[in-house]
């Protein structure tokens, strides 16, 4: 009798989980013990070994497809077994994913015994193409527990290149990092869903590897839905030479000449370099001829294109100018403005800095700091050592330092409990370009100035670069955010759940201050504490930040 598994609850949290992939398809031989999917959660990517014997029959959901806890995840049974009333059972009487390998025999055998009379009533039903069960296709896996979409940062392979299992075949741009994509199939590279630097939302087409000879049309005409097959790309060259002669059997039009100019029509290909260069000069690349392998834009290419050598009629003057015309600002008294789409990294941060501020009851502590000694000791520091300290990571030290001492202040909320850390592992907030993102230093209390020095430079430049991994970011107990260096004297953290707090810093500046009842310039930096109240009262939170100003204030104390 079929067995049914359901989908696991494979960490504390998780609630539903993402097929990351299957490592068997329907109609495969499974044993005990055989690797039958990973499994995407809320943690990480996990491998999922069989725990029955048998042939997979049924799975619940496709590569990238989500499954809720104990919604049917796989049928394993006898082969050509009727599953029907199981998926039923489990679905609501859905149809699966797959069907049963009977039923999938039976199918088989029809459209040759009834290919003539549909191929004389329609064509369309006789060539319909089941994308899931084919080897070939490759579709945008998701990468992060918030990925919807990537971008295509480079591609590593070119149409036409052979594809081993384990090769990088692309750079995937995701809201958290840029990954690397490894091939898990072999062959030809012969389509590509998008070009560098356009995007892909997750589960659609990435790439066809297969074959030589293999209908890339049909396709990917049946991943978008039926509708017109973008044109191979060993056809679109000879599509993109026929439509000159297209354009000048058509009736004269007034935009005629302009249509003789362009090269390039449709979907443009170009290595990254080449586009990028191309932007920075302001060509559009549908003027500009490929040389490299199916017409692909190179830098050479960019680097010999002339705009006078591209066929211009004397007439149209004002057309020739219009691109520049778009570039121009608006006059003066007119309204004008620029939406851009919000990127999957603002969307997050909208999203969780929400609950956040609207969930946790903030409250916030602020106090002033002598950083003298800190001044004059980092001074010193950096005579001997071999990375340069800053103050940003004397202040990590001492709060490192500081909540060992406050263990409360170190704590997370979950909701029904309260999780009180004992290691220490400090959250630093990054700014990159499209946002935020916040790499955590992990055991700081444990670690050297230098050798905090090392890591938060390592962190902060992967961030810039979209390196990070998930492994990165996850695990803090604690998180500070620094903008000093902008010159801000003092600012209000939201909370990064589930910490309970945050610490905001300002920068330093020379203050009139008292000493020995005269009064001498100082320098001053203050700091407020943002507090989740569900957690840390404030006598609480107060006397966090007395342990944390007697050890800048007497950095020796941090050192021991």
């Amino acid at each position: 009798m079929a067995e049914v598994i359901l989908m696991p609850r494979l960490s504390d949290t998780m609630t539903e989980g993402v097929i990351a992939a299957w490592h068997k398809k329907v109609g495969d031989s499974v044993k005990k013990g055989d690797l039958l999917a990973e499994i995407e959660t809320d943690k990480a990517t996990m491998e999922l070994e069989s725990y029955q014997e048998g042939t997979l029959l049924h799975v619940g959901a496709d590569k990238g497809g989500k499954l809720q806890v104990n919604d049917l995840l796989a049928i394993i049974g006898k082969a050509g077994e009727d599953v029907s009333a199981l998926v039923a059972q489990h679905s609501g009487g859905g149809s699966g994913q797959a069907a049963p390998a009977a039923e999938e025999k039976k199918e088989e055998s029809k459209p040759a015994e009834s290919k003539p009379a549909e191929n004389k009533a329609s064509e369309a039903p006789a060539k319909s193409v089941d994308v899931s069960s084919m080897e070939e296709v490759v579709l945008m896996p998701r990468l992060s527990d918030t990925m919807t979409e990537g971008v295509i940062a480079a591609w590593h392979k070119n149409v036409g290149d052979s594809v081993k299992k384990g090769e990088v075949l692309a750079e995937i741009e995701t809201d958290k990092a840029t990954m690397e994509l490894e091939s898990y199939k072999e062959g030809k590279l012969l389509y590509q869903g998008a070009k560098a630097g356009e995007k892909i939302n997750v589960n659609d087409l990435l790439c066809i590897i297969g074959n030589e000879g293999l209908d890339v049309n049909a396709i990917v005409s049946a991943v978008k839905g039926g509708g017109a097959a973008a044109p191979a790309p060993a056809q679109e060259q000879k599509a993109q030479a026929a439509a000159p002669t297209t354009a000048a059997a058509a009736p004269a039009q007034a935009a005629q000449p302009q249509e003789q100019q362009v090269v390039n029509e449709g979907r443009i290909i170009a290595s990254p370099l080449a586009k990028k260069i191309a932007a920075d000069k302001g060509i559009d690349l549908k003027y500009v001829k490929g040389s490299g392998d199916n017409g692909r834009i190179v830098k050479t290419d960019i680097d010999s294109y002339k705009p006078s050598a591209a066929p211009a009629a004397a007439s149209q003057p004002a057309q020739a100018a219009a691109p520049a015309a778009v570039a121009t600002s608006a006059p003066l008294g007119q309204v004008s403005f620029d939406e851009v789409p919000v990127s999957q990294m603002r969307k997050t941060i909208a999203r969780r800095l929400s609950e956040s501020l609207f969930t946790a009851p903030h409250f916030y502590l602020t106090m002033s700091i002598d950083m003298d000694a800190c001044v004059a000791a980092r001074a010193k520091l950096n005579e001997v050592s071999k990375v340069k300290i800053s103050f940003n990571d004397m202040v990590l030290k001492a709060t490192a330092v500081a909540l060992k001492q406050h263990p409360k202040v170190n704590s997370s909320w979950l909701g029904d409990k309260i999780r009180i850390n004992h290691h220490v592992n400090i959250g630093v907030a990054v700014a990159v370009e499209e946002g935020l993102l916040v790499p955590v230093v992990r055991f700081a209390d444990g670690k050297s100035l230098s050798q905090i020095a090392v890591e938060v430079k390592d962190f902060a430049q992967k961030a810039k670069d979209k390196k990070l991994q998930p492994a990165d970011w996850e695990g803090s107990t604690f998180t500070i955010s620094n903008l000093g260096m902008f010159g801000i004297d003092q600012f209000t953290a939201i909370i990064n759940p589930p910490d309970a707090c945050i610490l905001a810093i300002g920068g330093i500046s020379q203050e009139p201050v008292v000493k020995n009842n005269q009064i001498v310039p100082g320098n001053v930096m203050k700091v407020t504490l943002s507090c989740d109240h569900r957690v840390v009262d404030g006598a609480t939170g107060a006397a966090f930040l007395q342990t944390l100003k007697s050890l800048l204030e007497e950095p020796l104390r941090m050192m021991i």
